[in-house]
């Protein structure tokens, strides 16, 4: 059972950011300390990605394992609505998909860091980095579904 008033819970849902959230600003301090540079929360591409290397036309979402229904620990769901909490997820996660495929059909490759993989900095930064370099070494005349499938970092 919920042990906050319904006016409670709703004050402290409405602070869960979109953007520049701690797992987020966790990996762009981490490249940006390697000297990657990109930009933040594009918004004229599909799903407005949270990190974008437009001259790679590579694509980084930093998803919360709760709100994108990731299946480790922190992707638990609540026990109460769970109806609610099942067809947002499951919302969510289609969306997600739709992104990530027009993404892919634009020519761009997309790499999908969930926050659980976070614990351990250094493996999901060297995972990340090793996806930025091999976007660099994918000729210009690749066909636009080649090199651009969804990548999750080892899950």
């Amino acid at each position: 059972m919920d042990n906050l008033t319904t006016t409670k819970r709703s004050e402290l849902m409405s602070r869960v950011r979109g953007r520049d959230t701690k797992p987020e600003m966790t990996i762009r301090r981490l490249l940006h300390a390697r000297g990657w540079r990109y930009r933040v929360s594009v918004k004229g591409l599909p799903g407005t990605p949270d990190i974008v290397f437009s001259r790679l036309k590579t694509a980084i979402f930093v998803n919360g394992c709760f709100w994108h229904g990731h299946t480790c620990r922190l992707g638990t769901r609540p026990k109460t609505r769970e109806a609610f909490w099942a067809d947002k997820i499951e919302t969510n996660k289609l969306r997600d998909s739709r992104k990530n495929d027009e993404l892919a059909s634009r020519g761009w490759r997309v790499l999908t860091v969930w926050q659980c993989q976070l614990s351990d900095t250094d493996a999901a930064i060297s995972e990340i980095e090793a996806f930025l370099e091999a976007s660099k070494h994918i000729p210009s005349g690749v066909g636009k579904n080649e090199g651009t499938k969804e990548t999750k970092l080892g899950i």
